[in-house]
């Protein structure tokens, strides 16, 4: 049965995965904070992303590349020319809308008139330096991938690496969107994992195919179901200006497909267009053909806040334990944001909590581990599963006798008396099968 988006906002809220931009304020439209648990799990699968396309392959590099840039990279990018929506102005209301929403000449909200339809570019505009005039504007980056582009030719240099080769990065972009919603979906402020992949013309469609299926299985290992998952192909004016040919890895979300990756097939737009406008050489001298070539790209980029939706949304169901309702976010081992939690049976036994407080203090470290003590045990377990943590830890009346806890499993609610001496190794070598 599909989950309602209104449980999932409200599950973020709630538990502390995502919370509106300043709220105490009224809120600043489109952009989003990540709470506690959101962190955690945000920068798991930035984690899980980064080891699988640049630890687990010999043919990658990463890049941190800066936010602000040259103005002049947004020129030869295209980006300052072809990067616009064409949008219309409610004359009543003074609201802005794609001139393709519009299906008839009023205002779709107050039905008053409509203003002539104009360009406008959707990239952030700001200033460098002390005085604010034309010379000192530049661009909050609405894409990472230029930052690969302009450093392509440093990184071959200092890796002495040949074709073909990646460079992988994770960062903040930023789009000033129009069109916004279906809660962190489409976001003015956002991150991406980016991946530029530099081959050899004649095997660009090769590569090409071979990243899209390596990215579609890399979502299937981590809990997308297939069933929520497609390609699915650019076709005509969809494609962008610099693409030979794009196909979106989609999700089937609660408000209907949407992209969660797209991989295209970019040519040797950019680097030939960087070269070109910075008079900077961005060849790459092939040492077994002995000859110079501008390398195509493959670009598989992913968007972290829609991953992170998405894994979200997949994980979430709903079941009927002794017939009361059992909330589980079923997170891959790897994404939980917490691993382990430990709880006092009697919280007004002081040696009991005392116990249980020294269990959870040894165990932080290589994860994150909480202690509570502020319900119920049947609560506990029930805001653990909650939030997808995947191992309950319980100390007893018995364990200050026999130095053993309970260990309870999320998904299987099955439970293990453990000696408290092993306990550590027992718990990451439950985790270690996948977190390595």
């Amino acid at each position: 049965m599909a989950v309602e988006m209104q449980k999932i906002i409200s599950l973020c809220k709630r538990r502390g995965f995502i919370y509106q931009d300043s709220e105490i304020y009224g809120g600043l439209g489109s952009v989003w904070d990540y709470g506690p648990l959101g962190v955690e799990l945000k920068n798991n699968v930035k984690k899980i992303w980064w080891r699988s396309v640049v630890y687990e392959r010999d043919d990658m590099e990463g890049l941190d590349s800066a936010i602000l840039m040259h103005p002049d990279i947004w020129k030869a990018s295209g980006h300052v020319t072809s990067f616009k929506d064409l949008l219309v102005d409610c004359k009543e209301c003074q609201k802005r809308f794609k001139q393709e929403e519009i299906k008839e000449s009023k205002c779709p909200e107050c039905g008053g008139r409509l203003s002539k339809p104009k360009y406008f570019n959707l990239m952030f505009k700001t200033y460098i330096g002390s005085v604010e005039d034309k010379k000192s504007q530049i661009y909050l980056r609405p894409e990472t991938a230029q930052g690969i582009f302009v450093d392509f030719a440093q990184v071959v240099t200092s890796m002495r690496r040949k074709l073909p080769f990646g460079i992988a990065q994770i960062g903040k972009a930023f789009r000033n969107e129009i069109t916004t919603g279906n809660f962190t979906f489409r976001c003015r402020e956002f991150e991406m994992m980016e991946i530029e992949y530099f081959v050899r013309p004649e095997t660009a469609e090769k590569w090409h195919k071979s990243w899209i299926k390596e990215r579609l299985a890399w979502y299937k290992k981590f809990g997308i179901k297939s069933k929520n998952l497609r390609v699915r192909e650019h076709i005509g004016k969809e494609l962008a200006h610099y693409a030979k040919a794009c196909f979106d890895i989609e999700y089937q979300f609660p408000f209907g497909w949407g992209e969660l990756e797209g991989l295209a097939n970019r040519t040797d737009y950019d680097l030939s267009r960087h070269s070109e406008v910075s008079g900077k050489d961005l060849s790459f001298f092939d040492e077994e053909s002995k000859e110079k070539i501008i390398p195509y790209v493959i670009e598989p980029s992913a968007g972290v806040d829609r991953s992170f939706l998405a894994f979200l949304i997949d994980a979430y169901r709903e079941e009927k334990v002794r017939g009361e309702k059992r909330v589980v976010l079923g997170l891959h081992k790897d994404l939980a944001p917490i691993k382990a939690a430990v709880f006092p049976l009697l919280r007004n036994r002081p040696q009991i909590v005392k116990l249980a407080k020294k269990i959870a203090r040894e165990l932080r470290g290589p994860y994150k581990v909480v202690y509570d003590d502020t319900a119920s045990i049947g609560r506990l377990y029930r805001r653990q599963d909650e939030v997808g943590t995947l191992y309950c830890v319980t100390v007893d009346v018995n364990s200050l006798n026999d130095k053993k806890v309970t260990v309870r499993d999320r998904d299987s609610m099955l439970q293990d008396r453990v000696a408290i001496s092993r306990l550590k190794k027992y718990l990451d070598k439950k985790l270690k099968y996948e977190m390595r």
